[in-house]
Formats: structure tokens, C-alpha cells, sequence
């Protein structure tokens, strides 16, 4: 175990809760104290840290997702479902009121660009509720702007299927699949700051000598 260790970058306690939370599989065993791991631990547990460290995933969460990649007869679909709620048990995504005028904006969007979405898709719930925060706030016309979140959505939902299907071995696309829904948030994130940075250079140029240095922004 303290090879395994040595090569993940896990300690031997975390290595040793993961064991017997079910999250990593056992080592095959050489003697009555003693088991040997392979490369595929290490792999494991890197996926472990990544859900669970940038993921931000609990670890009785992180477990439901990983059993589900390790069920190969599981539709993708299905494993995306998984995924989705995983990341949405936050309060972003619990009900919201019946009849509130985001949740009509959602389903009139739906509607326009014909997508095909579940009635409990988390998605819409937590769209709901940002939009009916952003009306309390007084900030109505950001729904003016769905359209547009709408297709730059789609546009990461290709990327997204589309790195699934890079893959051919099934227990490959579903690690992807879970992989690029949960840490897919936080890559999203990051170059949305990013692009924020850049585009408001452009609508909102600062004089010329003002602009801020790498170091200063």
C-alpha cells in the first residue's frame, strides 16, 4: 500500500478509508496482511480526488457515481442522469414554486429551440431559480439574453458528447461521461472568467496606458 501511495499521491489513510467505503476495489491478495495493486488503483484513485477535490463531490456521492461507471450495462444516458444529479444536490436545484415566471421562461426555451429535456432534468430547476433571483433582483432583462446562453450551452454539450464518443470501450465513455459533467462545471467556469476578461476589454475598453498587467488584474 505504500507503493500504491507513493504513485497516486493518496496517503495510506485516505487509501485506506476509500477501501472500505467501497470507492476503490481491493488489491489481490498475497498474504493475510499484505495485497498487490496495479495501475488500475492508481487510475482509480486519481478519479477518486478528482471528483471528490475539484468536483467537489461528497464521498457517499462520489461512491453512487462510481458505481455507476462500473456498471457496463448501464445506457450512457442513464450514467449522465447520475452525473447531472450528483453535481445538482445543492439548494440551486431543489423546487421551485409551481407557476413562478422563470419556470415559464424555461419552458417557453425549451420549446423555441426544441429540445428534448426531462421533466425532472435538474437543469430546470436551478435555470428557474437563477432567473426568478435575477427578476427579484430587478435584473429582468438578462432573460432577454437566454437565447444566446442557450446556444453557447448546446455548443458545450457537443464538445461534451463529443469527447464521449472519442471513446469505443463502454467503461471508458461512462468514466468520460461523469468526468466531463462534474469537472466540466468547473472547466466551464474558468474560461467563462476568462472570456469575461476578454470580451469586456472589448465593449468596455479601458483608456489607453490603463490596462492592467498580467500580475495586476
Amino acid at each position: 500500500m505504500s507503493q500504491l501511495c507513493e504513485a497516486s499521491g493518496v496517503s495510506v489513510p485516505s487509501i485506506k478509508f476509500y477501501l472500505r467505503e467501497g470507492l476503490l476495489p481491493a488489491g489481490e491478495r498475497t498474504s493475510a496482511t499484505q495485497a498487490e495493486y496495479g495501475p488500475e488503483h492508481v487510475e482509480r484513485l486519481r478519479l477518486i480526488r478528482a471528483l471528490i477535490d475539484i468536483g467537489g463531490l461528497s464521498v457517499a456521492t462520489a461512491q453512487r457515481v462510481l458505481e455507476a461507471i462500473d456498471s457496463p450495462d448501464l445506457p450512457l444516458s442513464y450514467v449522465f442522469g447520475v452525473a447531472q444529479y450528483a453535481i445538482s444536490d445543492t439548494s440551486l436545484y431543489a423546487d421551485v414554486p409551481e407557476g413562478s415566471a422563470g419556470t415559464a421562461q424555461v419552458n417557453d426555451l425549451i420549446g423555441s429551440t426544441g429540445w428534448l429535456v426531462s421533466d425532472d432534468n435538474p437543469g430546470r430547476r436551478g435555470a428557474a431559480r437563477v432567473l426568478d433571483t435575477y427578476a427579484d433582483l430587478g435584473q429582468n432583462h438578462i432573460g432577454e439574453h437566454l437565447p444566446a446562453y442557450a446556444e453557447a450551452a448546446e455548443l458545450i454539450a457537443r464538445a461534451d458528447l463529443a469527447a464521449v464518443a472519442h471513446h469505443t470501450d463502454v467503461a471508458d465513455m461512462a468514466e468520460t461521461v461523469v468526468v466531463g459533467t462534474v469537472l466540466g462545471d468547473a472547466l466551464n467556469a474558468s474560461l467563462r472568467r476568462m472570456a469575461q476578461e476578454h470580451v469586456s476589454y472589448q465593449v468596455f475598453p479601458a483608456p489607453r496606458g490603463a490596462e492592467p498587467s498580467g500580475s495586476e488584474r
